[in-house]
Order: structure tokens, then C-alpha cells, then sequence
């Protein structure tokens, strides 16, 4: 797993599986977009970071995936 934020564009990217080509993009809501390739999800992308994530939050990132709980540095 990847994740960015670009601070310009105020947007973070959650690659699961970098590389792979997205076949569609599907839109949640406003700023919040899946990428998927196939019917497996790969990516999300979440616009307007700042107005949905407090600022200080935005540069360490704790995800906890199958029980397992790891924290990111942004870049």
C-alpha cells in the first residue's frame, strides 16, 4: 500500500496495489473517488483533504487493516 498527499492539491491517494490500471473510477461523494480494476478495488482518492481531515492529522496517517494497525509519514 501506498499513500501520498499533495499539499498544492490538497488531495491524499490510497494506492493498494501501485501499478495496476484502474478500469473505472466510481464517485462515493463529492472529493471521494474509487478506482478500480475490474471488480477489485486499488485505489482511493480523497479531495479537499484539509476541510475533511484536521491539518495537524495530515502528516501521520494510522490505517488499521485485518487487525493489523501501521502508521504512514506523508509525503
Amino acid at each position: 500500500m501506498k499513500v501520498t498527499y499533495d499539499p498544492k492539491a490538497d488531495a491524499m491517494s490510497i494506492l493498494f496495489y501501485p501499478g495496476k490500471k484502474s478500469t473505472r473510477t466510481e464517485e462515493f461523494e463529492p472529493g471521494l473517488l474509487a478506482d478500480y480494476s475490474g471488480k477489485t478495488l486499488i485505489s482511493l482518492e480523497i479531495l479537499d483533504v484539509s476541510t475533511r481531515i484536521p491539518k495537524k492529522s495530515l502528516k501521520d496517517i494510522t490505517f488499521s487493516l485485518l487487525g493489523k494497525s501501521k502508521t504512514y509519514q506523508l509525503a
